[in-house]
């Protein structure tokens, strides 16, 4: 596991045992979070991102941790240090030059996003993956929680993953731990082997099999009609045979793409999160189909949904500080 190099910096430093706040830096909202030593909620904030000002966007979050700090101090329980704080991104730091890489929100590639929130901040600052953080979030203390091994799935727009051992996120040498979206759909069947396009610029990754709008697309080629990932499900669930051959069809592939994973990681748990996370079915009938791809007489590894839901994001860049962790 990669560890946050420590650096000279200027200020109170933050306690670990103390107060923490998280930040999800995404493309449409930044949502901060102060919870106390305990895991508890103490104060959520939400603002519009800047889109495509990088300056704008380091100002927001620095009025946020600002805010949250006051908060804090009129709570009483922060005590004399503040609060430490963690940031969720959609993309992470490269280790090769230390600037975000392979972020949706543009505005952040090349910069050192970590480096400038510390001079803001006048205190250090933790940087990982938006997926990394659901993934971490869930294993301190969400459906995760008392899981060695935690794999944390994002169903959305896009499709991610990070992983959580023994409640610390595992960043990887090239900052990629996770990214299971870019790899291709396994055993691919034949109308699959041709693949579609990827914005990564390759063809046939597992994001244009499992996003939302790829199921959205599914639907759409099969019926001529385009609706949304949710009235898909509701439709298959009042026995619309096209909706159910459809989502048939992505729980199926879910199940390759997860079988993958188990046989690579061997989780103790796969927390799904995202839009796609809300469609309970996919809970009881991606691991029945996933035993044919997985290498083991018996899979005991669980299919969970999210306990924090919209939330575990920011909930686990507060805790990209754990009780203990050195500062």
């Amino acid at each position: 596991m990669q560890r946050t190099k420590k650096r000279e910096m200027t200020g109170a430093e933050p306690s670990a045992g103390r107060a923490r706040i998280g930040i999800d830096l995404g493309g449409t909202k930044i949502e901060a979070i102060l919870l106390g030593a305990a895991g508890e909620v103490l104060e959520r904030r939400r603002v519009a991102s800047p889109r495509g000002d990088y300056e704008a966007t380091l100002d927001a979050v620095a009025r946020l941790v600002e805010g949250l700090d006051a908060a804090l101090g009129a709570s009483g329980a922060g005590g004399p240090a503040r609060a430490s704080v963690g940031v969720g991104i959609p993309g992470a730091i490269s280790p090769a030059t230390g600037l975000v890489k392979n972020a949706n929100s543009t505005w952040l590639i090349g910069k050192p996003l970590d480096r400038d929130l510390e001079r803001r901040l006048a205190r250090p600052v933790r940087v990982a993956n938006d997926a990394n953080c659901f993934a971490l979030s869930e294993a301190v203390d969400g459906a995760g929680s008392g899981a060695s091994v935690v794999f944390g799935v994002i169903l959305g727009t896009g499709v991610g993953g990070g992983i959580a051992i023994e409640r610390r996120p595992l960043v990887g040498a090239n900052a990629i731990a996770g990214e299971w979206g870019h790899n291709p759909l396994p055993w691919p069947q034949d109308r699959e082997f041709a693949g579609r396009p990827c914005y990564c610029g390759r063809e046939g990754c597992i994001e244009t099999f499992l996003s939302g709008p790829a199921l959205e697309g599914d639907y759409a080629r099969a019926t001529g009609r385009r609706v949304g990932a949710a009235e898909i499900a509701t439709k298959a669930a009042a026995g619309d045979a096209e909706a159910e051959a459809v989502l048939a069809r992505y729980e199926e592939r879910l199940a390759r793409g997860l079988a993958h994973v188990i046989n690579l990681l061997d989780p103790d748990a796969i927390v799904l999160g995202g839009g796609l996370s809300n469609i309970a079915r996919l809970y009881e009938t991606v691991p029945r189909l996933w035993s044919r791809f997985v290498f083991s007489d018996r899979v005991d590894t669980r299919l969970l949904p999210p306990v924090h839901g919209d939330a575990s994001g920011v909930r686990g860049a507060a805790w990209l500080w754990p009780a203990g962790a050195d500062e």
